[in-house]
């Protein structure tokens, strides 16, 4: 969506991630002048998809640049309202979804009933919008929230570096030899 925002081009993003620029802008910006829809409601189950989303955003940005005579690639005047909007749908997809799966693993005592812990990580996790009410949700369940620092959350493969150093430490499904495993590239 930054991109198809063209936020490199706005002057309050210059050297900003698409991310970080969508969540600058989505501060100052008024989420209900776009209603945007959840993804997925007619599935009951913890899958996400944002491609539903990111097509109906893609339209919506279409005709907002149409209703405002700006060609494609140039800023529109309601370009933090967008960010917004699409920021709180991806928060609401997220803990809808997360909810159903924290509800899911208690029910089926997959995790205990007292001091669960909800992890998040990678870029989502950098965003204070969506940390926030992951954090609200959280609390609401009973649940503990670990987030890594925001300067950690930018690279999925420094999450999972993390990880495993967190395992290496603990002594948890480590395995010190390689021998006898077989890797098979997809």
């Amino acid at each position: 969506v930054a991109r198809r925002l063209s936020l490199t081009k706005h002057p309050e993003c210059h050297g900003m991630a698409g991310g970080r620029a969508m969540e600058h802008l989505a501060h100052s910006g008024n989420q209900a002048l776009l209603s945007l829809p959840l993804p997925m409601q007619q599935y009951r189950n913890c899958h996400f998809s944002f491609s539903g989303l990111q097509n109906f955003v893609n339209n919506a940005i279409a005709q907002k640049e149409k209703e405002e005579g700006v060609r494609e690639g140039e800023i529109l005047s309601c370009v933090k309202d967008v960010a917004a909007a699409v920021q709180h749908a991806v928060a609401a997809h997220i803990i809808q979804r997360t909810y159903r799966a924290m509800f899911f693993c208690i029910k089926n005592s997959i995790l205990p009933s007292k001091n669960a812990t909800l992890v998040v990580s990678g870029g989502v996790a950098s965003n204070q919008y969506i940390r926030r009410s992951l954090q609200n949700l959280a609390d609401i369940n009973d649940f503990a929230l670990l987030c890594p620092p925001p300067r950690l959350c930018t690279d999925n493969g420094v999450m999972i570096a993390w990880n495993g150093m967190e395992r290496l430490r603990a002594g948890l499904g480590v395995l010190h030899t390689t021998a006898g495993i077989r890797y098979e590239p997809r």
